[in-house]
């Protein structure tokens, strides 16, 4: 490969001028240096990446391709370089969650909140996941804390009781469903439903419970936070399952119908390294402390179950 970064930092320069010159400028490189850099990269892929015409430059459908390939080429290098930056203070002030979608969505961002506001100087990289890679992560090293759902175990790591929720069934007001006082997932399976996006925890495990039942989840919209979900339930979008815990008082338009599913009622945990590992983060202790202290969520019952999400 005969091409490198700048070379695509000045390709995506042009696009987004849709001029040579004014590309070059933003680069603070000669119109000729960046004429050349083009050419070379045209050259080494074999394909023209921009058309010129008399007003400037616009890609090629190639172009458009390399552009797309481009920015999530230096977007990843940009996230990595947040991600490695606490690595080059030896660790100092770095602690990495790894955390299950109804946790990031309730609990921990205000007990977050609280401590980086008590501890400026602490970084903290919080990324979701499902339960089981969340357990993986901790006992492999690459996360310090992780809050998981149900009775996964793992024998290196000490967990610890932190919130209980349940998983509820969101109904717009006037739905059937809405007349009892709890219903059985299998009963909304006809219904089209409101998610999170593909990936996300919460979208897995709740197609994987409708796949156990042979039904396919009529997903007909997905969004990127749970307030979305409850807008669009209230709207008549469709139904959803969400944890009762993510729901608020203002919320109007729609009611939580309890789930007579074993895997709805779930414990939250913290799970932890052994202590003596030896590689415990020096700031993890002040931040599991945090996470512990008795908050109002703590008069939630507490359920044992199942659940992975």
């Amino acid at each position: 490969m005969q091409y490198g970064l700048t070379d695509l930092r000045v390709f995506l320069a042009v696009v987004d001028e849709r001029s040579v010159s004014r590309g070059a400028q933003r680069c603070h490189l000669a119109n000729s240096s960046v004429s050349q850099r083009i050419a070379a990269l045209e050259s080494e892929l074999g394909v023209a990446l921009l058309q010129r015409h008399a007003r400037g430059v616009i890609p090629t459908p190639a172009g458009h391709l390399l552009e797309a390939h481009a920015r999530r080429c230096l977007a990843q290098l940009e996230q990595m370089h947040t991600d490695l930056a606490p690595y080059a203070n030896n660790m100092k002030g770095h602690v990495t969650v790894f955390a299950n979608s109804s946790s990031l969505a309730s609990y921990l961002p205000a007990a977050l909140r609280s401590f980086l506001t008590a501890k400026p100087s602490v970084r903290v990289i919080l990324q979701e996941a499902m339960s089981g890679d969340i357990v993986s992560a901790v006992a492999n090293g690459r996360a310090d804390i992780g809050i998981v759902a149900g009775e996964v175990e793992h024998p290196r790591l000490d967990f610890l009781p932190y919130r209980q929720d349940e998983l509820v069934l969101l109904l717009p007001v006037g739905h059937a469903l809405t007349k009892a006082p709890s219903a059985q997932f299998i009963e909304a399976l006809d219904e089209p439903f409101v998610c999170l996006h593909s990936g996300s925890a919460i979208h897995t495990f709740i197609t994987e419970k409708a796949t156990a039942l042979g039904y396919r989840l009529d997903v007909r919209v997905q969004v990127n936070d749970y307030r979305t979900v409850s807008t669009l339930v209230a709207s008549g979008a469709g139904v959803a399952v969400v944890p009762r815990s993510v729901l608020s008082p203002c919320d109007t338009g729609t009611i939580p119908v309890t789930l007579n599913e074993s895997w709805a009622r779930r414990d939250l945990r913290i799970c932890i390294r052994h202590a003596h590992d030896g590689t415990e983060n020096p700031h993890l202790r002040s931040l599991l402390e945090h996470l512990l202290a008795p908050t109002v969520y703590d008069d939630h019952p507490r359920v044992h179950n199942d659940s992975r999400a």
